[in-house]
This record gives C-alpha cells, structure tokens and sequence, in this order.
C-alpha cells in the first residue's frame, strides 16, 4: 500500500473512532470514508482491531514526541508544565480528532501490549516531571495520576468547547487555562 493510501485510512479511521467510537465504527465505513475497498484495509490490517492498536500507537508516539520536542530538562518545573501545556494545545490544532481517539481508546479493551505499554510509556514521562515537582515542593502532594487526571481531563474539555463552539480560541484564553491548570496542581 501506498504511504498516502495508508495515510488516508488512518485519517479515516482516526475520525470515525474520535467520532464514533471502536464499536460504533466499521471497516466499511472507514473504507468509504477513506475512499478504498474493504478489501484493501484486510490486505494490510488483519482485522479493525489491529487497524486501531497500529493507529493508537502511531498517534500516542507523535502526541509523546511532540510533547518532548525541545523540552526544557535544565528548567524550573512550572516552565516544564508550561512546555508541556503548549506543546499539547500545538499538537491538538494540528490533529483535531487524535486528542478525542487518545482520550475515549486509552483505556479500552482491545488495545493490546504493545498499544498500552505505548501509553503507558507517555504517561511516565508525564509522571517524572510531576514526581520531580513533588520532591521540589512546587506540585501538590496527591498522586501524580490523579494530579495528571485534573490537567488532562481539563485540557480535554477545553478543547472540546473550541471544538464545538462553544468558546473561541484565543492567546489570552489558552493563557489563562493552562495557568488554572497550573494552580490546580501546584502546591499551596
């Protein structure tokens, strides 16, 4: 298969499951949304379960390497979370169904192995910087994933007001959601 045909059944799939949901889509309906036969998605995925688990590793490393990408090591942990943050809302502008397909497929049931040592991989590089604002005492005391769970969980609904609608994007918006993220974690 072409990289490009391959391409345009990712970006299917990643539409139709960020959309739809694994059970609520398809291989016809990914096949047509992508303009190829059924048959060509069963000649390079055995099945709609190993479409999503290639899909779900594919868009889990880009989210991980664009949130590594120049990270600052060597600087204070709230310039850290502030790379983080911004890195996340520069990856969602330019893939806007793949935060939804993390978000509702990261904990499923037919992601195999690979798929979730693939997350979980990301998460504990979320982890350390959280651990290691911990140990400085500029993050709250609670459990890093549950201090992860009220950023995320934030940021996602965040996005899904732009998404909708429901709130315009904006410098000074974006701004001041990532610092309430921020005091939400922080601590006292």
């Amino acid at each position: 298969m072409s990289s490009n045909k391959q391409e345009e059944i990712y970006d299917a799939a990643l539409k139709l499951f960020a959309e739809r949901g694994y059970d609520g889509t398809t291989v016809p309906m990914i096949a047509e949304t992508a303009a190829v036969g059924a048959g060509t998605i069963y000649r390079y995925f055995e099945n709609k379960e190993a479409l999503v688990n290639s899909l779900f590793q594919k868009v889990v490393t880009q989210f991980a390497e664009t949130i590594k990408n120049d990270f600052p090591f060597s600087s204070t942990i709230r310039e850290q979370f502030r790379h983080v943050f911004y890195q996340m809302v520069a990856f969602v502008k330019n893939n806007a169904y793949t935060l939804l397909f993390i978000d509702s497929h990261a904990d499923a049931y037919y992601l195999n192995e690979k798929s979730q040592k693939e997350f979980q991989d990301f998460l504990s590089f979320l982890t350390a910087i959280v651990e290691e604002g911990k140990e400085q005492g500029v993050v709250s005391p609670l459990p890093a994933n549950a201090l992860i769970c009220v950023v995320y969980g934030a940021f996602v609904s965040f996005f899904k007001e732009i998404q909708h609608g429901k709130l315009e994007e904006s410098p000074e918006l974006i701004a001041g959601i990532e610092k309430s993220c921020w005091n939400a974690i922080r601590a006292d």
